[in-house]
C-alpha cells in the first residue's frame, strides 16, 4: 500500500507536466485561432473572453493518465479500480472534446446535440457499473449516519444518474475564470483523504493526481484566463468525481463536498421551472454565478466565496466520514 509520501509523486508529476506544456498548448491554439465562442445570452462583459483558447482540459487529462499508469504500474496498483477511473475520465473527456471541436470548427457556441452527449455519458456509466459489479463493490447506497440501502441491480440506475448528473453539474459550473479549477482541487483533495483513510490507495492516487493537474492548470486559468478547460475538462472532472464518490461508498457525501455544483444546477432547474410555470424568473441569470455577477460581484469575489463554501463543506464532510 502506498504511503502519503508516495501519493505526492503522481500529484507532483501531473503538476509538472501540465505546468511545463500548457504555455505551448496555449500558443498552438492561438496560432490556429481556436478560441471559445461566448454565448450571446451570457453577461455582455464576457464577450471580451471570446477567442480565448479552450480545450485546456486535454493536457491535464493526459498528464493524469500518464502519471497514474506509470505510478500504478510501478507500485502494483494498475488494477480495475484505477483503470475504470481513468476510463471514465477519458471517455467523458472525449465527449467534451467532440463537443468543443464542433463549436470551434463551426464557430458557434452549440456543440453536440443533447441526446448525443447524454447517450455517450450513459454508455460510459454502464461500462463503469459492469466493472464495479465485477470487482465486488457493494450494490447499495450508503445512508449518512445509517446503514446501507441495498438496491441490487437497481444500483446501476443510480450510478448512471450520478455520473451523468454530476458531469453536467460541473459543466454548468464552469462559467467563470478559475472557478472549477479551484472547486475541483478542493473536491478531489477531500476524496483523496477519504480514500487514503479507507485504505483505497488506487482511488487516493487518482484523486491526488487530479489535484496536481488542476493546481497547475489554475496558473493559466485564473482571471484573466489564458485558456479554458472546455467541456472536455469539466465533463471529465464531473464524471470522475461522481465515480470516486461511488467507489469510496459515500455517494451522498458528494452533495456536501460538491455543494456548489448542486446549487449551480438547482438554480438552473428553479429558473426554468419558474419561467415555464409563472413566466417569471427567480434569478437575474443562471447558473447562479451569473446572478451574482449581475448583482455587481466581481469574478474574483464569486470565486473566493464559492471556494470557501466548498472548503468548509468538504472539511465537515471529511471529518464526519473519517
Amino acid at each position: 500500500m502506498a504511503t502519503m509520501g508516495n501519493w505526492l509523486t503522481p500529484l507532483l508529476s501531473t503538476f509538472v507536466i501540465t505546468a511545463i506544456f500548457m504555455p505551448s498548448l496555449i500558443k498552438y491554439f492561438r496560432s490556429r485561432h481556436e478560441g471559445q465562442m461566448i454565448r450571446e445570452e451570457g453577461p455582455s462583459w464576457h464577450e471580451k473572453k471570446s477567442g480565448t483558447p479552450t480545450m485546456g482540459g486535454i493536457l491535464f487529462i493526459v498528464a493524469i493518465v500518464l502519471s497514474d499508469l506509470a505510478f500504478g504500474g510501478a507500485k502494483g496498483m494498475l488494477n480495475p479500480t484505477l483503470l475504470i477511473l481513468l476510463f471514465v475520465l477519458i471517455t467523458y473527456g472525449l465527449l467534451g472534446m467532440w463537443d468543443d471541436s464542433i463549436k470551434l470548427f463551426r464557430r458557434q457556441n452549440e456543440g453536440l446535440k443533447a441526446w448525443q452527449k447524454m447517450l455517450g455519458q450513459i454508455v460510459a456509466a454502464v461500462i463503469f457499473s459492469v466493472v464495479y459489479i465485477h470487482e465486488g463493490f457493494p450494490m447499495a447506497i450508503k445512508i449518512p449516519f445509517g446503514g446501507d440501502l441495498r438496491l441490487g441491480y437497481w444500483y446501476i440506475l443510480f450510478i448512471v444518474f450520478w455520473l451523468v448528473g454530476f458531469s453536467n453539474a460541473v459543466n454548468l459550473t464552469d462559467g467563470l475564470d478559475g472557478l472549477v479549477a479551484g472547486l475541483g482541487t478542493i473536491s478531489f483533495a477531500a476524496y483523496g483523504v477519504i480514500a487514503a483513510v479507507q485504505k483505497q490507495p488506487e482511488v487516493a492516487v487518482f484523486c491526488f493526481s487530479v489535484v496536481g493537474g488542476l493546481l497547475a492548470f489554475f496558473i493559466f486559468n485564473h482571471k484573466p484566463a489564458k485558456i479554458f478547460m472546455g467541456d472536455m475538462g469539466s465533463l471529465a472532472l464531473g464524471g470522475a468525481l461522481a465515480a470516486v464518490s461511488v467507489l469510496v461508498h459515500h455517494e451522498f457525501s458528494l452533495l456536501i463536498i460538491g455543494i456548489i455544483y448542486v446549487c449551480e444546477t438547482a438554480s438552473v432547474i428553479i429558473q426554468v421551472g419558474s419561467f415555464k410555470l409563472t413566466g417569471k424568473r427567480v434569478f437575474k441569470m443562471t447558473p447562479i454565478h451569473h446572478h451574482f455577477e449581475m448583482s455587481g460581484w466581481s469574478e474574483w469575489k464569486i470565486d473566493i466565496v464559492f471556494w470557501l463554501i466548498a472548503l468548509v463543506a468538504s472539511a465537515i464532510s471529511v471529518m464526519t466520514i473519517v
